[in-house]
């Protein structure tokens, strides 16, 4: 059934569901981050660890993509990726990066800015056991970013590595594959607002400690 898209001027929703105010968000970003982030995973939300990652490439292109987040530490947060992959080769020109959380069912956006480091091995390789099988196996099966000609290649990829690692065997991490930490320097909570004045408060570093300002929507 062809149907055409309805007027993009008249798609409105108006925010009533909360506020948000400087008396009630502490100091530390990240705290505040888990407290979004665990109302979040009680929300009705498809995956509320997807995140839009955005990097900058060698040529000055901005490229972004979702990926998931897999960890909250004191100091940032964590996704694994392939080391060869589009993003691991902007990260490397530019390790400056921006993650984006968006819960709409919530009415809230998190933004996050800061600096990408690659962790070390032995926490990537801790990770990577932790997985599937079947994402253990597709992490060395996918060249990802590589130009292929068809799924086939995945499969047949895909094959070889289940007959050299049968089931019970340990899958070892790829050498290409491992995770990335961000320490953020910029942290803006977006809050829905009525008649589209939103609350937005954003976390910056100043002499290595934070202070929250509160930016016009």
């Amino acid at each position: 059934m062809n149907r055409e898209p309805k007027d993009i001027h008249a798609l409105r929703q108006n925010y009533t569901r909360a506020e948000l105010d400087e008396s009630e968000v502490g100091r530390n970003p990240i705290q505040l981050f888990k407290q979004w982030f665990g109302e979040a995973q009680h929300t009705n939300i498809l995956e509320p660890n997807a995140m839009v990652l955005s990097t900058v490439s060698a040529d000055l292109r901005v490229h972004a993509r979702t990926v998931l987040l897999k960890e909250i530490t004191e100091s940032g947060f964590v996704f694994y990726t392939n080391y060869e992959s589009a993003k691991a080769m902007d990260i490397e020109h530019s390790a400056h990066v921006s993650i984006t959380f968006l819960w709409k069912e919530m009415e809230r956006q998190i933004r996050i800015e800061g600096m990408a480091q690659k962790i070390s091995v032995e926490r990537s390789e801790k990770y990577f056991q932790s997985r599937p099988r079947g994402s253990q196996l597709g992490a060395w099966a996918s060249p990802q970013s590589d130009i292929i000609s068809d799924r086939s290649v995945l499969h047949d990829n895909l094959n070889e590595l289940e007959q050299k690692y049968p089931e019970g065997t340990q899958i070892p991490i790829p050498p290409q594959w491992g995770g990335y930490e961000i320490t953020p320097d910029f942290v803006e909570f977006w809050q829905g607002r009525e008649s589209r004045l939103h609350d937005r408060l954003a976390f910056t570093t100043e002499d290595g400690e934070w202070k929250v300002v509160r930016l016009a929507p």
